[in-house]
């Protein structure tokens, strides 16, 4: 009985579809060499050449050219069976794994995961909270079904706009002043008024760390309003940033959807206007018509949501739009 592997199939696909070695070993991240050594033994298991290779080609021979339709019939069979067996274990999971930043996990998800359970208390939630590229790069990988933030385009995942937020300034507050809402208790979340990005050329000002996308943004409209100079306090997380505004040091451009974050924090939001800047929230998650491509073929594998991720999305969508409406009041 002859013994070889899929990973050996596919390196022999690949080598026919590229007429090279070296384009073929790219496509699967591996060596020349160590593609060659696969090809050579594969031969050797199978008791015939597969390419007649030359300085400036590699050719199939007879018997790869007759190999070739079978083995991309198989491996086509077994990536339609892994499909639809993800797709159903998708379906049928007690379990959903959703990721998001750390702001978004504090103040969105909670009561998005509430309204879940009300809806399918059968379903479990397993939350990862982490940095928005840890969280792209495990629902990459298939570690997690759903993220939630704002991410960059990757090729291998489909971005859905969620819902909008605008960008704020996040003052400390002045002692005496702070907003009172309906019930008489003070709030310090409540917007003042709107502020100009050219106001903030002579402020002292906290910034994020720039791998952030949000403070990416933050840092090209600060330009645009000629603020070149450079943040007084660069940090990592957005509640440092408000902690260090609520102690005087400074003040910080943030997302509104940072207002939760704020309520028990001595600072106060305006609205930044010419121009006023929108982020829109998404989310992203391996579907049909967007898929990941196996390194090993220039083949699809797609999975789809599940009943499950869609329900939680709508969740999230409904409270993040509610959060929007609040934060544009």
């Amino acid at each position: 009985m002859i013994d070889f592997s899929s990973r050996q199939l596919r390196a022999f696909l690949l080598v026919a579809e590229h007429h090279s070695f070296t384009r073929a070993a790219s496509a699967l991240f591996i060596t020349p060499s160590g593609l060659s050594v696969m090809i050579r033994e594969l031969e050797t298991q199978l008791g015939f050449r597969l390419f007649d290779r030359t300085t400036r080609q590699v050719d199939l021979t007879l018997h790869g050219r007759q190999l070739l339709a079978v083995a991309r019939r198989s491996l086509d069979e077994i990536d339609a069976a892994t499909a639809r067996i993800a797709r159903l274990s998708l379906e049928s999971s007690d379990t959903l794994s959703v990721g998001s930043g750390l702001v978004a996990s504090a103040n969105i998800l909670p009561p998005a995961i509430k309204q879940f359970r009300s809806r399918r208390p059968e379903i479990q939630i397993r939350l990862v909270d982490a940095d928005p590229w840890t969280v792209q790069q495990q629902v990459e990988a298939g570690e997690l079904d759903i993220g939630l933030g704002s991410f960059k385009r990757a090729p291998a995942i489909l971005r859905t706009p969620f819902f909008q937020f605008s960008l704020m300034v996040a003052r400390p507050e002045i002692p005496g002043r702070a907003a009172r809402n309906r019930t008489g208790d003070a709030t310090r979340v409540t917007p003042r008024g709107s502020t100009t990005w050219q106001s903030l050329k002579n402020e002292r000002l906290i910034a994020q760390a720039p791998k952030s996308s949000v403070q990416q943004l933050i840092n090209r409209e600060l330009a645009r309003a000629g603020v070149t100079s450079p943040p007084a306090l660069v940090l990592n997380r957005l509640d440092t940033v408000l902690a260090m505004v609520e102690a005087g040091e400074g003040i910080a451009v943030v997302p509104s959807f940072a207002l939760p974050a704020c309520r028990y924090r001595h600072v106060v939001m305006s609205h930044l206007t010419n121009p006023r800047v929108t982020l829109v929230s998404t989310r992203f998650v391996i579907v049909d018509g967007s898929c990941l491509r196996r390194p090993t073929t220039s083949r699809r594998f797609c999975r789809t949501t599940s009943p499950a991720g869609r329900d939680v999305q709508g969740c999230c969508k409904e409270i993040g739009t509610l959060r929007s409406r609040r934060a544009a009041l």
